[in-house]
């Protein structure tokens, strides 16, 4: 078992097959009461969480939004997009199959963000991600990662897969950063930097 923290640098996956990470967050009604506070509860808030497939600082492919299965082969699969925040445990996930992810692919950015126009970490809360080994088919938690509440920012780069010869590495990034929202040359463009 591997346990995952920023300040300890990058952590061998030695023996981890397959990888999940988790966003979760919770509606708020921001300063809203009444009425309109229950509707934006209702309705929730959208946040997305995105995996982008580099090969060296070029992203190729993109897990997440409308993808779910970028590579046609399984090794990098979108759960589907939660738009709301409502229910219990992960709202979305991306799982990573090592073994078949392509070889010319260098490395995997994980990126929380709120997306959509209207969207926003503020109109969140309790937002977590949490990192899985799902090796032999069971999930086992390795990583709990908090973002920042304070922050005015709509991306987070929750951590980044990289190959190193025939094995993996995972580092914790929990930076965050603005990206134009709707644009997805934006939302590369900030992993990329990452």
């Amino acid at each position: 078992m591997i346990t995952l923290t920023k300040e300890d640098g990058p952590a061998d996956l030695d023996g981890v097959t397959h990888l999940s990470i988790g966003v979760s967050w919770d509606p708020t009604a921001g300063s809203s009461g009444g009425v309109l506070g229950k509707l934006r509860r209702k309705t929730g808030t959208d946040l997305d969480l995105i995996a982008i497939a580099m090969q060296g600082r070029d992203p190729v492919r993109l897990a997440g939004l409308d993808s779910l299965d970028p590579m046609g082969n399984g090794s990098l699969v979108h759960s589907g997009d939660n738009q709301t925040g409502h229910g219990d445990g992960d709202d979305e996930t991306v799982t990573v199959e090592f073994a078949r992810i392509p070889p010319h692919i260098t490395s995997i950015v994980f990126v929380a963000a709120a997306y959509k126009k209207g969207s926003a970490f503020e109109k969140a809360r309790n937002i977590s991600f949490k990192v899985y080994d799902a090796t032999g088919g069971s999930s086992q938690q390795v990583a709990d990662i908090w973002p920042s509440l304070l922050t005015q920012d709509n991306g987070c780069a929750v951590a980044k897969a990289m190959r190193v010869g025939a094995a993996w590495k995972l580092e914790v990034i929990n930076t965050t950063g603005k990206i134009k929202q709707g644009d997805e040359h934006a939302l590369m463009r900030f992993a990329v930097s990452k």
